[in-house]
């Protein structure tokens, strides 16, 4: 059975797939080892551009509204928070974006190093409330409009990423050579 969550979820692996990669080079950084600034700049597009763009513009633009229609408020309760956990996502990339910067011209990994671990910590968390706790509410709340819900939003994530000019299957690409490239030394993938 198809549920309206289905797309956010496979984003949700997607993003995770991304997390264990920049969670697998923080002993590389800490070592000395120097991540290639392409590589660098990859992630940070993919954190601001496929987590934020993307990702919570389906869930703020179709996913939340549709939820207040059948009666979540927006101002309290799980939407709220939501609403809250992604501007923190969107500060956290920034101040990643920024000592990434500051790594690539200065070849010093602490502070990106932080803003990683700060990044990676809070994400995986949000990801865990939203399927957990959120989407199962939404699951049983549009029960009976999955076909449209999934419809707005493939409609977003086509219009996002049309924005951005990117595609999906450049971003999967990108976390599977990502996940090939930085893995952890238990990942069986």
């Amino acid at each position: 059975m198809i549920m309206s969550t289905e797309s956010l979820r496979r984003d949700h692996a997607l993003i995770e797939k991304v997390l264990k990669a920049m969670w697998a080079t923080i002993p590389m950084l800490q070592g000395g080892k120097t991540i290639p600034e392409p590589i660098i700049s990859q992630v940070i597009d993919f954190t601001k551009n496929f987590t934020d763009v993307c990702h919570h513009g389906k869930e703020e633009n179709s996913l939340f509204p549709e939820l207040e229609k059948k009666g979540m408020p927006k101002d309290t309760g799980p939407i709220a928070i939501m609403l809250m956990e992604h501007e923190l996502t969107r500060k956290l990339a920034a101040r990643m974006e920024e000592s990434s910067k500051s790594y690539v011209s200065t070849g010093d990994s602490k502070q990106l190093v932080t803003d990683m671990q700060e990044y990676i910590n809070h994400v995986v968390q949000h990801i865990w409330k939203e399927n957990n706790r959120l989407f199962e509410m939404a699951e049983m709340a549009l029960r009976n409009d999955v076909d449209r819900v999934n419809q707005q939003l493939s409609s977003v994530e086509a219009e996002k990423l049309k924005e951005l000019g990117k595609t999906r299957d450049q971003y999967e690409k990108l976390a599977d050579d990502l996940s090939k490239q930085f893995s952890l030394p238990d990942d069986k993938a």
